[in-house]
């Protein structure tokens, strides 16, 4: 949840790091503060609110220290307020540390401390680790012959839980020390100067050459030098990678907000997770996946395992895995799949899908998986990230960062990989018609020029988002991938614009529902199936003899008298559809939020990457 930036050089600290900051604010956060060593002491600056308002604190302006750490809170423990802000300082003030993460036996570590004569100034699970250090540090039976470093191994060691923690001493002016668990955690190389962060945009515009932190590692970092510890203190050499992302794509490029950016890079996007993975008439190719034929002949199962938006991706893919690899597909939330003693063997093949590439509970879940013998596939947008670092294949979205709380061309992004990791697995399997398969890539390779179509005439989904934005509640129906799409729609209706909408396989609408439907609530249908136009439409009639204020997005030539706005997109095949029909679905709850003067990038309560379980 939360953002970490460090750095140690020979320029001034403290605009380097407040910058760092601000590129990581669409992580979300409700505070954030730096800490910086000045004549042999450490300076805190934090305070409760956004990144900004450290410009304005007491004497900011006046640090002068090159060595420093930064964070952005996502409250945890303890309410957003100065004191729960990070950084934290033990008793002493001999360490400061800024922590990513959740520490589960914080109350246990805490109760110790206080029995040996230490106080708290804060709620916070964090400020259990500078205090553990320090009595380490005074206390502790020293394993390396760098104290600092000895002191921050044995405190760790008592931590139950994730973290990605950033270390600086006066006592040792010229290094930060780091450690990471199951929490992002990166290291950025210069000439004379070194940056951490806990996501590369952050230090992007300062280098582009990395260490990417493992589980159990630690780095000791000063200007000149970087070193890397196993979890048992071994010095040993790391590879150094060159990331060449253009720093620019943080920015908005004329939009008015990262999400409306987003969602217009859509086409390239997909043309981008396509790139060369195949072609009219060829085989799919992924290179980094080593899976036979013989190895899918034996599998009766597979898993997709997501949270969120990505989920839903995972319920598009369901149908076109299916379809093609005739493998039952079973669409699992993470954060229930682990704790429900799912049936895994080693004829099971586990997808998880991540857009960070850090979502906790995916990455459990996907633990779990190999621990049960089961094949594990990793999809991300980000290359290095844990889930897949831990998972047996990883392949990669290219969607490019998203900068925007509320995920949009990662979801499409998600569906098209998806797809094309199902033909090249029916192209193995030989399950399926190649004709259908050359048909299906065809209908692919379009699908970037028909999101733009969309795209280039918005104003009738501007002018519904105008009557209906001061609604309170609205639905969505669909059957088939209809009905995966509608519950995207709702979750982004929900995400950006706080109104409470519901999602309904249209079939269940009179089995309850129904009840709740009144005159001028609003309903949304989407209609791609030409096998399902009839039945969708009947379903929608029932709502409109009820007074309903109806939208219909289809691709199928249908009626529309009936319906109060209709929103036509390109044909394609259905079980790619929500590819295109998800598109008026992200520009209606843009418009409804931008109608209603909302932070369409930073949405209460949520934050982009979901470290904690």
């Amino acid at each position: 949840m939360c953002g970490i930036v460090g750095y140690v050089g020979t320029k001034k600290a403290t605009p380097i790091l407040i910058n760092g900051l601000l590129s990581l604010e669409y992580r979300g956060y409700d505070s954030a503060g730096i800490a910086t060593i000045e004549n042999k002491k450490i300076i805190v600056k934090k305070d409760k609110g956004r990144v900004n308002n450290l410009y304005n604190l007491d004497g900011i302006n006046n640090l002068n220290g090159t060595i420093g750490i930064a964070h952005t809170r996502w409250a945890t423990h303890g309410k957003p307020s100065k004191e729960n802000s990070h950084p934290h300082m033990d008793n002493s003030q001999n360490f400061a540390v800024v922590h990513n993460g959740i520490i589960e036996n914080y109350r246990k570590l805490k109760d110790f401390l206080i029995s040996k004569g230490y106080s708290f100034l804060s709620e916070t699970d964090t400020e259990v680790i500078p205090n553990l250090i320090d009595y380490y540090f005074k206390n502790g039976v020293h394993i390396h012959e760098d104290k600092f470093l000895s002191s921050v191994k044995l405190a760790v060691g008592d931590l139950e839980g994730s973290y990605a923690i950033e270390v600086i001493s006066p006592l040792f002016p010229d290094e930060i020390i780091v450690v990471r668990k199951n929490s992002p955690l990166v290291v950025g190389k210069a000439n004379g100067e070194n940056f951490v962060a806990s996501d590369i945009p952050a230090i992007l515009s300062y280098t582009k050459n990395f260490y990417l932190l493992d589980d159990n590692e630690f780095g000791v970092v000063s200007k000149d030098n970087i070193k890397f510890f196993d979890n048992n203190l071994k010095q040993y050499e790391k590879n150094l990678k060159n990331i060449e992302w253009d720093a620019s794509s943080a920015e908005k490029e004329g939009f008015e907000d990262f999400m409306l950016k987003e969602i217009f890079e859509q086409p390239n996007s997909i043309r981008e997770t396509i790139g060369s993975r195949f072609s009219l008439g060829k085989p799919c190719v992924f290179d980094d996946l080593d899976i036979s034929k013989e190895y899918l002949s034996s599998i009766n199962k597979i898993y997709i395992v997501a949270c969120g938006t990505a989920m839903y991706a995972g319920l598009a893919g369901k149908t076109v895995l299916e379809k093609l690899c005739k493998i039952p597909v079973t669409v699992d939330i993470a954060s229930e799949f682990r704790y429900r003693n799912p049936l895994i063997d080693d004829k099971t093949l586990c997808i998880y899908i991540s857009q960070s590439g850090e979502t906790a509970d995916t990455i459990a879940a996907l633990k779990l998986a190999k621990l049960n013998g089961a094949k594990t596939i990793a999809i991300s947008n980000v290359i290095g990230s844990s889930i897949t670092r831990e998972a047996d294949y990883s392949i990669y979205t290219h969607a490019g960062p998203e900068i925007a709380v509320a995920s949009t061309k990662a979801y499409t992004s998600q569906i098209v990989l998806l797809s094309i990791l199902a033909m090249h697995f029916a192209e193995l399997l030989g399950s399926c018609p190649l004709n259908e398969i050359e048909n299906l890539k065809s209908d692919i390779l379009d699908l970037p020029s028909k999101v733009q179509t969309i795209l280039d005439d918005t104003t009738k989904i501007q002018d519904f988002a105008k009557q209906v934005y001061t609604q309170k509640d609205m639905f969505f129906l669909g059957r088939g991938t209809d009905y995966a799409v509608a519950l995207e729609g709702s979750l982004k209706l929900k995400e950006i614009s706080y109104i409470h909408s519901e999602a309904y396989a249209a079939g269940e609408l009179k089995h309850g529902p129904i009840a709740l439907i009144e005159n001028n609530v609003v309903v949304i249908g989407i209609i791609t199936d030409e096998k399902l136009v009839e039945k969708s439409i009947s379903n929608l009639q029932e709502v409109i003899t009820r007074g309903a204020k109806t939208l219909v997005i289809t691709n199928q030539n249908i009626p529309n008298s009936h319906f109060d706005f209709v929103i036509n997109i390109p044909k394609t095949d259905s079980v790619i559809s929500p590819v295109l029909s998800v598109i008026p679905l992200q520009l209606l709850a843009y418009y409804i939020s931008k109608n209603k003067g909302l932070d369409v990038d930073k949405p209460r309560n949520l934050a982009k990457s979901v470290t904690v379980e």
